[in-house]
């Protein structure tokens, strides 16, 4: 839908809500024609309009004077001029507008109004046009002159006597918000009307049901106080332009109004956005977000995007820079967007806010991933043309950091709707990608991780293939793997090791669990006492699990691999500026220990490090750590075994079927799609 209908429709809306048409933010001029108003400095921009409720037409030509209220926001009311006139259709010629001149004669204060017709019709109706109003000292003689654009000769003047206004009544409140009521208090002396009412421009309009008639007289919406009494009037919202007005109960009684409300944000703040309605045209348009508010305040709130996290009304909404919308008329929208349900606006009056997001819930395209060897298959659905992109990140402390190159697929305009389809490759384990709609200016990035569940054949393979070979290992050769006599069980082993990938802690875990189960060793992992952890901090816990396999001659088994190495260079450069970071962190605890260990005798006595030839390499093997012992897996893996059991390695004929039966089954599994590790010759 093109913006001029959305506006029109904006409108009729507005026009149709109760409170809404009658918002009125400044100067008012009626015209029974589409029209547009001009004036000089002295008086604000009016609005021009065509009258919801016309009043009996004047007989052209007229210019007919009558006195007003004119109640601005915030201010105290003020007499004012109001200015009716009529002029005929025939014998004006090309006339496009007319002036109205204002002479206040008391202090010389001149003042002109201009009313242009949008569109010109040759013969049509007589012009009406009202203006509410021009300002004017009580006591005052306004001389008015009208003439016409451009001037055919018509010219009316009239003058106009602001007689004084006696004071207006007095009155006292208080304000009880545990009743959500005001209070009013009425001195000795004469009945007063009061209400309740909510200050626009011209008028303090009355409060919607059932808030608007309280123990009054029919048909008044007002109550009538006798004098020395009080009186409760309960509201709806507490809202900044909520007044308080009180009259005589006479026809035309001067009037007294209170807004206690209107400069106190921190008071009004929390039921601010409660009493305004948001109306969502976002769905009207493929890339233009578009809301109406229809508020008893004439309130007109800056509006700028923001997007959520997630679909939660609770969770934060972060800013986006340079997103502020367009309003008019309290139509906000905002061009090149990508509308999404958690892609919202935020609107702010005062020092108060609201976010309102769009309400369909369904999104113009959809876009899955999964994953193909190693390729990363984009499947994208669109009800739109549009264009889209994709880049592939990874995770890094709670962010995903995009990395070149960028993939780009469009739809093209001329196309149906349909389905598109994006290739990337898969640049290491655990790989996710950002996909948004790279057509518009602003479009909320959606994060993928794909679903790894076929990769995960690949994992249960390597670790079955680790737990079978361990097996192996202790069938063939049972006799040199024997616990000691009199041991309850192995000697015990602290494993430790940097959580890299899926992949890497299944094989962690793999090998834990056949050390315990096979070997007899009492392991000791973090993952199966996680509450001691949690209980005791990683330091202490790490320190006392180090004394105890130091005092039971067991081993401490690093597992080293590519992620490691950087956490190792990170915990290097936190030592070396006094500020390791070992305090919260199983690793660096263990950088630490370790550091400690081998400056102090010059060795790790009890350490062995250990890798996986297709997680790491020898190279990554920081120079601080290569006196350690050192073994590859799976190509010395009957080396670790003999280590970790304080005996020599097994027989190479058991060493050889180990081997030969662990390739078999990595290729088997890399044959049915898991990641395949490289090649390893058996015996080499």
């Amino acid at each position: 839908m093109e913006r001029p209908v959305l506006l029109a429709a904006a409108a009729a809306l507005l026009l149709l809500l109760p409170g809404a048409g009658a918002a009125v933010t400044r100067l008012r001029v009626s015209a029974n024609f589409e029209c547009r108003a001009t004036a000089d400095s002295t008086l604000s921009r009016p609005r021009c309009r065509r009258p919801a409720r016309p009043g009996p037409p004047l007989e052209p030509p007229a210019l007919a004077l009558s006195r007003a209220r004119l109640c601005l926001p915030w201010q105290p009311c003020q007499p004012c001029l109001r200015v009716r006139l009529a002029l005929p259709a025939a014998g004006l010629g090309d006339v496009r507008g007319l002036q109205l001149n204002f002479l206040e004669l008391g202090s010389n204060r001149a003042g002109w109004l201009q009313v242009w017709r949008r569109h010109w019709a040759p013969g049509s109706s007589p012009w009406q046009v009202q203006f509410d109003c021009f300002p004017v000292e009580s006591g005052q003689q306004v001389l008015v002159s009208l003439r016409t654009i451009p001037d055919r000769g018509l010219a009316i003047s009239r003058s106009h006597l602001v007689a004084a206004e006696p004071p207006g009544p007095v009155f006292t409140h208080a304000w009880v918000p545990e009743a959500r009521a005001i209070e009013v208090w009425v001195p000795e002396g004469p009945a007063l009307m009061v209400r309740l009412c909510h200050q626009l421009v011209l008028e303090c309009e009355e409060l919607p049901r059932p808030f608007h008639q309280q123990l009054t007289l029919p048909p008044c919406p007002q109550v009538l106080v006798l004098g020395g009494r009080r009186v409760s009037l309960p509201y709806e919202f507490l809202v900044p332009c909520l007044c308080i007005e009180a009259s005589y109960p006479r026809h035309d009684s001067p009037r007294s109004k209170h807004c206690p409300f209107h400069d106190q944000p921190a008071t009004y703040g929390p039921e601010l956005w409660s009493s305004v309605r948001f109306h969502d045209y976002s769905a009207s348009s493929k890339d233009q977000m578009a809301m109406v508010l229809s508020a008893s305040c004439p309130l007109r709130p800056r509006a700028t995007l923001c997007w959520r996290e997630t679909a939660a009304e609770t969770a934060p909404c972060h800013d986006v820079p340079n997103s502020t919308a367009s309003e008019e008329e309290q139509v906000y929208t905002l061009d090149k967007v990508d509308v999404h349900p958690q892609l919202c606006f935020r609107f702010s009056y005062g020092n108060s806010s609201h976010v309102e997001c769009p309400h369909r819930p369904e999104t113009a395209w959809n876009v899955s991933v999964s994953a193909r060897g190693l390729q990363l298959h984009l499947h994208l659905t669109s009800s739109i043309p549009a264009a889209f992109s994709a880049v592939l990140c990874q995770r890094r402390g709670g962010q995903c950091e995009p990395e070149a190159p960028l993939y780009t697929v469009t739809q093209p305009e001329s196309s149906a709707p349909g389905e598109l389809a994006l290739l990337l490759p898969v640049q290491v384990l655990g790989s996710c990608v950002l996909v948004w709609r790279s057509d518009v200016r602003f479009a909320r990035k959606q994060l993928l991780c794909p679903d790894v569940s076929r990769r995960h054949f690949g994992l249960l393979g390597l670790a079955l293939a680790l737990g079978l070979v361990v097996t192996v290992l202790l069938l063939n050769c049972r006799g040199a793997w024997r616990p000691a006599a009199g041991a309850p069980g192995g000697r015990p082993v602290l494993l430790l090791y940097s959580p890299d990938s899926e992949e890497h802690l299944g094989l962690v875990c793999a090998l834990a669990e056949r050390l315990r189960t096979g070997l007899g060793c009492d392991v000791r992992l973090d993952l199966w006492e996680a509450g001691g952890v949690g209980r005791a901090g990683a330091l202490p816990w790490l320190y006392a699990q180090r004394g105890r396999v130091g005092r039971q001659r067991g081993t401490v088994l690093l597992l080293w691999s590519r992620g490691s190495t950087r956490l190792f260079r990170r915990w290097q450069v936190g030592a070396a500026d006094g500020t390791p970071g070992d305090a919260h962190d199983i690793f660096g605890a263990a950088m630490a220990c370790l550091h400690g260990e081998l400056g102090a005798a010059g060795c790790g006595g009890g350490w062995v490090l250990a890798y996986f030839s297709w997680f790491c390499s020898p190279r990554d093997v920081p120079r601080l750590l290569r006196p350690l012992p050192t073994y590859r897996l799976p190509r010395q893996l009957p080396g670790l075994l003999g280590a970790l059991r304080g005996s020599p390695p097994a027989p190479h004929r058991c060493r050889g079927r180990a081997e030969g039966l662990l390739h078999r089954l990595l290729e088997a599994g890399a044959g049915e799609g898991s990641p395949r590790p490289p090649r390893v010759a058996a015996g080499t």
